[in-house]
Parts: structure tokens; sequence; C-alpha cells
């Protein structure tokens, strides 16, 4: 025994180095073909957040209008307006990217329209 290592695994481990390094992540051996998977997935949930956020935000600001003319408590559509700004807030998050964080502010956004409902 010389005690050499097997040189016959150098040049896949050096492959296997050069196809991972474009990707951004290590150890998969895939090369880049999950790369725009994750991208796809990522601007599914960007335009999901932002989306969703917009159309609460539409949703809080009418019930709002619509509770503000009726004879509600001053509470209520203030409580809606305060849920749709929160709404409105979490479709920007959503759009920049930060959909974790849109995600938790649309279900406060939501419950605190639903406070507003339970004053009526």
């Amino acid at each position: 025994m010389s005690g050499r290592t097997d040189t016959d695994t150098e040049p896949a481990i050096a492959e296997d180095a050069e196809d991972t390094a474009g990707t951004g992540r290590a150890g998969d051996g895939e090369g880049g073909e999950d790369g725009g998977e994750f991208a796809g997935d990522a601007r599914r949930a960007r335009w999901a957040a932002a989306g969703t956020g917009a159309l609460l935000a539409l949703a809080g600001l009418a019930a709002a209008l619509l509770r503000a003319t009726g004879s509600a408590p001053a509470a209520v559509p203030a409580a809606y307006a305060l849920g749709a700004a929160g709404c409105a807030f979490a479709g920007v998050l959503g759009a920049r990217g930060r959909t974790r964080r849109a995600l938790w502010l649309l279900v406060a956004g939501a419950m605190v329209m639903a406070l507003g409902d339970q004053f009526d």
C-alpha cells in the first residue's frame, strides 16, 4: 500500500462542483434545471400575495364605505378601513417578494375586518 488516493474520483467531483456552481445550491448535481421551477414558484407566490392583498383591500374599502353611510357605530367603518390598509400593505410586500410577511399581514387585516363586523 502506497497511501495514494483513488485518482479516478477527482474529475467527477470537480465536474459536479462546476454543475452546482451556477444554481446557487450545493450538492444537488442537477445543474440548473430546478432553478427555473423555483423562480416560477416564487413568481406565482408574489402574484398571489399581491392579488389577494389588492382584492381584500378593495373589499374592505367597499365595506367601510357602505358601513359609513349606514347607522353603524364609528368603530365599524374604521376597523374595515384599517384592515383594508393592512391588506393593501400586504399586497405591496407580496409584490416585493416578502410573501411570508404578506401572508401574516393578510391574516391580521382580515381579522381586524372581522372584528369590526362584530361591533355592528
